[in-house]
């Protein structure tokens, strides 16, 4: 498979609403994530290993796989970006641990190219973690905060 051939599927998965594929092919692994109208994420090749040698070690989990929450639900990041508690540098996180949270209400903003997007619960709950410190980046679909039933 060529770069053009890898556009061209690209293109096809993007056009036809495709949020994420994988696709894999003598030894190549050509994954894609979509958020909105733009890739979240530009494609990772890599070789796929066919056997493994008894001396080799094992290969480290991928950095975007994250866990499942162990106790209730995650809120995950939509977008790749930066991830913001407040609003604004000098006002009062949104949510902080212990705070009940009602679906739809903004829990953080995740800033991507020079826009703030804000990111809301999809459950009722009550933030039981943090997992993010204020202005770190963030990756598409990592776990931003872990929510007890509540």
């Amino acid at each position: 498979m060529n770069n053009k051939d890898v556009g061209q599927l690209v293109r096809l998965m993007k056009g036809q609403g495709v949020a994420e594929f994988t696709w894999r092919q003598e030894g190549v692994e050509l994954s894609v994530k979509f958020a909105g109208v733009a890739p979240a994420a530009t494609y990772v090749a890599a070789p796929i290993p066919v056997a493994a040698a008894p001396s080799s070690a094992p290969a480290p989990a991928p950095a975007a796989a994250a866990k499942p929450a162990a106790d209730g639900k995650a809120i995950r990041s939509p977008i790749v970006g930066t991830f913001y508690r407040s609003p604004s540098p000098d006002a009062p996180s949104y949510v902080n641990v212990g705070d009940k949270v009602r679906k739809g209400q903004v829990v953080c903003i995740i800033e991507a190219m020079k826009l703030m997007n804000q990111v809301e619960s999809d459950v009722d709950g009550v933030v039981v973690e943090i997992l993010v410190d204020n202005a770190q980046p963030v990756q598409f679909g990592q776990e931003l905060f872990r929510l007890s039933a509540g």
